[in-house]
């Protein structure tokens, strides 16, 4: 019998982020999912008054389907440990700074992971920031530290667009990251339980893998295995592992790379709470392997668990 059996699953989602869409289908999908395998769910939007709907509702475990600011990002699972409901995915800690790309790329050098060349800007000196900061110059990529889903990110060729991009990238929460561009094989690698599951390579239609691109049915080819050397497959799917573990992270993560031709994987970001619509990877790569969508959620659901 499943961990969870026979008991009250709230599938947390929406929520008041700049990602609340991709979340609002992601928690509709998990939530159908955990309830044709015979679990008692219920669907929470997230609001300010989620304590008091939990304690209501007699809710016994999380399904944590939020993405962004206040749900993926620790602010959530530290409510969660104050009501000690057990709860999907990250901890407190791990949620932050896997959240924070900042604190994170600080992190996954420490733990030897090859990074892009960047420069991490105060959000007050986006409107200033000229290509002369940048050793590596243009083109680059515009981001801000404390969003998902590729929210506020820019790919910037012209020197006289960079300013603008920064502002744009500016008004998202954290500080203005400008990374170097790097031409390579867009890599995503889905690990569960600290176990790399394998590596889908992206194609979009345009040249940047933008919100659109990850969310528009049709406009994005994935190919599972990603259709690179079988050892820098390896590499990638270790260094995914290792981002993972060092973080502390738990349950499911996606980790996103750029693969050198020379089979370097150069690590972009870690998904804590990554998306499981029906375009999203972890759910394409999982199938890749033959793990029903259903039984995907029940696997993540099983890791529910207090980390505080």
């Amino acid at each position: 019998m499943a961990k969870w059996t026979g008991k009250k699953v709230a599938v947390l989602y929406g929520g008041q982020s700049a990602e609340r869409d991709v979340s609002l289908r992601t928690g509709k999908a998990c939530a159908d999912a955990l309830a044709s395998k015979g679990y008692d769910v219920a669907l929470v939007d997230v609001d300010q008054d989620l304590a008091a709907r939990l304690r209501d509702g007699r809710i016994d475990v999380v399904f944590n389907a939020l993405h962004g600011r206040w749900g993926e990002d620790g602010c959530v699972q530290g409510l969660l440990e104050v009501l000690r409901v057990p709860y999907t995915g990250s901890g407190v800690l791990a949620s932050a700074m896997g959240m924070d790309k900042v604190v994170a790329k600080a992190m996954f050098g420490k733990l030897g992971l090859a990074l892009i060349d960047y420069r991490a800007f105060p959000a007050e000196r986006a409107g200033s920031i000229t290509a002369a900061d940048l050793p590596f110059g243009i083109p680059c990529v515009v981001k801000p530290s404390g969003e998902g889903s590729s929210v506020g990110v820019h790919l910037v060729k012209d020197p006289a667009k960079l300013a603008a991009a920064c502002r744009d990238a500016a008004t998202f929460k954290g500080e203005v990251i400008v990374e170097r561009y790097l031409k390579g094989t867009e890599v995503n690698v889905a690990v569960l339980d600290g176990k790399a599951l394998g590596a889908i390579e992206i194609v979009p239609a345009n040249e940047f893998y933008d919100y659109a691109a990850k969310y528009t049915a049709g406009t994005t080819q994935y190919f599972y295995p990603a259709r690179i050397p079988e050892a820098h497959r390896a590499r990638v799917m270790d260094a995914a592992e290792v981002a993972h573990r060092g973080l502390g992270c738990a349950g499911v993560t996606r980790v996103d790379f750029i693969v050198a031709p020379d089979g370097t994987p150069y690590i972009l970001e870690i998904n804590t709470l990554p998306g499981m619509t029906a375009t999203s990877l972890v759910p394409k790569i999982a199938a890749g392997l033959g793990i029903p969508f259903p039984e995907l959620c029940e696997r993540i659901l099983d890791g529910a668990a207090l980390k505080a």
